[in-house]
């Protein structure tokens, strides 16, 4: 083979996890861990044990959300060490991500499905956001597809 193939994401995350345990990056290797597993349960619970790109992406998704959601119940408990700590797992798990869509790349989006749906109130939101979030394919984070969806079919 005379072209190197690109690493999956899977083999991103093992070898960088390795590296991390080797530099004693704690942060990197609590957040890759806790990914690795995250694939590890997902893989296992399906008949098919090789998980797409898609589907590593969504699990790591998954992870980042809790973190975050961690990380402000810390802030109301009046833990912000804690806080930071999650936070810095979050950063470590979004280099595995592409860059999310700008909000002006959504609304293009948005305005797209809202024309070839026919949606003419917040009524049909869920028919806008099902064709959507098909289209934004996991490079936006629903509730901002959700607000810009709301604020153009309420005008």
């Amino acid at each position: 083979m005379s072209e190197q193939s690109q690493p999956t994401l899977q083999e991103r995350i093992n070898s960088d996890l390795k590296r991390a345990m080797l530099d004693r990056n704690d942060v990197a290797k609590l957040a890759l861990r806790a990914v690795k597993t995250a694939i590890t349960v997902l893989a296992s619970a399906g008949a098919n044990h090789d998980l797409s790109e898609a589907q590593v992406m969504t699990a790591i998704r998954k992870e980042i959300k809790q973190r975050r959601d961690t990380a402000a119940e810390f802030e109301k408990l009046g833990v912000p060490d804690k806080a930071v700590a999650e936070l810095a797992e979050v950063a470590v798990l979004e280099k595995y991500l592409p860059a999310p869509m700008s909000a002006e790349q959504i609304e293009t989006i948005v305005r797209t499905v809202i024309t070839e749906t026919g949606a003419t109130s917040p009524r049909e939101l869920g028919k806008v956001m099902a064709a959507a979030m098909e289209r934004v394919n996991g490079l936006a984070d629903g509730k901002d597809v959700s607000q810009v969806a709301r604020r153009l079919l309420s005008n």
